[in-house]
């Protein structure tokens, strides 16, 4: 295959710069990966870093249609990746909901969307790892080979065992078309009951699905989401432009979308979070390139608003009570469902809510999901006015509490308030620390409590 030894060769020069970048940054800097983009919500505290650039990892090195695997560098987006491998027939088997979220990013993190309840999270379709490690070694981590713990402990290690250089991913078939079909609830218990028959049966009256998710709009309101692939299809609608997606199951319950647009139903409008920026209303819609309207550009803003404190300056002035971001992912059992969904609704608020069924397909020992359990993905994502007296951090802190009561976890993407040994005992550190030794003996990287809860 003359085209990937080629881009072999220029991912091993790729290699070999960010290992001798590494080498090269004093004992007292700590390292950070530069990135173009990035989907964390964790504002970290400004600290003497050493940045590694990660520009010449962001490619696709090759798909194999034969094989149904890809190679990708580890900062390539799922947006570049699906441009390669859909001309091919095929996809990751589970596609995060964000174009310019990264191979990397997914897998030493954590991703999810419609396939999960059959396919599990992205990492589990990761067959081989290449890591630069905390100590400065480049491993081929396997999860069959000399450094399997290191490959089991690599998801939910957000960089602090090592880099992903390059990821070896299994591919599924697709077919040109996803058939839509949108059911209403008006009771969260029947709700959840319907997503946990469904993604059992793996069928709705009669008829298999390929995706599932949900979405609340309030206690009497909500829908689940069903996806089947299609050769042919009647139309394609298109919410790329002046339509929102998610304002489109209110009032239809059949829609076709190609299976790109599939894909990217939820980045035009970042979920429903375009809100904040106006740009859901028509005439400012009207004027706003389509160029922009992108997750990514909304990130960028809110990072600009987070560094010069606009919104805060803004409520300050007008004499608004302060606002909380409230930005998590939370999985709970889907037998306890209803019960989040009363508690987030009456204590919090927010609408809408994301609700996506996964199913771990195997143990994984820093995200200690139980496998074969049916959990749901709830993702809420704004800002909410803190009530007189109280501090920033009161709703994050209350849903911390109340998912761990109901059995669940969330993801460290965004906020965390964990105590050091709550922390701990939550993410398994029992099983964290002896990789952490293993691969990074000096703490040159730091560890998960520190980069995640501390924001350092």
């Amino acid at each position: 295959m003359p085209e990937r030894t080629t881009s072999m060769t220029t991912h091993r020069r790729a290699v070999e710069q960010i290992r001798d970048s590494y080498a090269a940054i004093p004992d007292d800097a700590a390292p950070r990966l530069a990135k173009a983009t990035t989907n964390l919500f964790r504002f970290r505290e400004p600290a003497k870093v050493a940045k590694l650039s990660a520009r010449d990892l962001d490619q696709v090195i090759h798909v194999d249609p034969d094989t149904r695997t890809a190679e990708v560098q580890g900062m390539t987006t799922y947006e570049n990746l699906v441009d390669a491998t859909l001309p091919h027939g095929l996809m990751p088997f589970v596609v995060p909901q964000l174009k310019t979220i990264t191979l990397g990013g997914a897998v030493t993190g954590l991703g999810i969307e419609s396939s999960s309840f059959r396919d599990g999270l992205p990492h589990e379709s990761v067959e081989e790892l290449e890591i630069l490690t905390g100590d400065g070694r480049i491993v081929v981590a396997r999860a069959d080979n000399e450094f399997s713990d290191l490959f089991h402990a690599f998801p939910n290690s957000y960089g602090t065992l090592g880099y992903a250089l390059r990821i070896k991913i299994k591919l599924a078939p697709v077919q040109p078309f996803v058939r839509l079909t949108h059911v209403r609830f008006t009771d969260a218990d029947k709700c959840m009951l319907a997503m946990q028959e469904i993604c059992e049966t793996r069928e709705h009256d009669g008829d298999p699905i390929d995706f599932i998710d949900g979405t609340f709009f309030g206690p009497d309101e909500m829908y689940i989401t069903l996806g089947r692939f299609a050769e042919r299809a009647p139309y394609a609608s298109d919410y790329t432009g002046m339509r929102i997606y998610y304002q489109s199951m209110r009032s239809r319950t059949r829609d076709w979308l190609t299976i790109r647009d599939y894909l990217w139903r939820w980045d035009t409008d970042w979920f429903w979070c375009s809100r904040a920026f106006g740009v859901q209303q028509p005439l400012v819609r009207s004027i706003t390139p389509r160029r922009w309207l992108r997750s990514d550009v909304y990130r960028k803003l809110v990072g600009l608003d987070q560094r010069y404190g606009i919104t805060a300056r803004i409520d300050r002035w007008r004499d608004n009570p302060m606002h909380e971001s409230v930005i998590q992912d939370v999985e709970v059992p889907v037998e306890r469902g209803a019960e989040f969904l009363e508690f987030f609704h009456s204590q919090v608020g927010m609408t809408p809510l994301w609700m996506c069924p996964l199913k771990a397909t195997r143990d994984w020992s820093l995200y200690p999901l139980d496998s074969g359990r049916l959990y749901v993905n709830f993702g809420f994502w704004g800002m909410v006015a803190l009530p007189r007296g109280r501090q920033d951090g009161y709703y994050n802190r209350l849903i911390e509490r109340a998912v761990h009561e109901l059995e669940g976890h969330k993801s460290l993407y965004s906020t965390s308030f964990y105590a050091r040994e709550e922390f701990w005992r939550f993410y398994n550190g029992d099983a964290y620390w002896p990789v952490k030794r293993a691969y990074d003996p000096g703490g040159r990287l730091l560890d998960l409590y520190e980069k995640c809860v501390r924001g350092r």
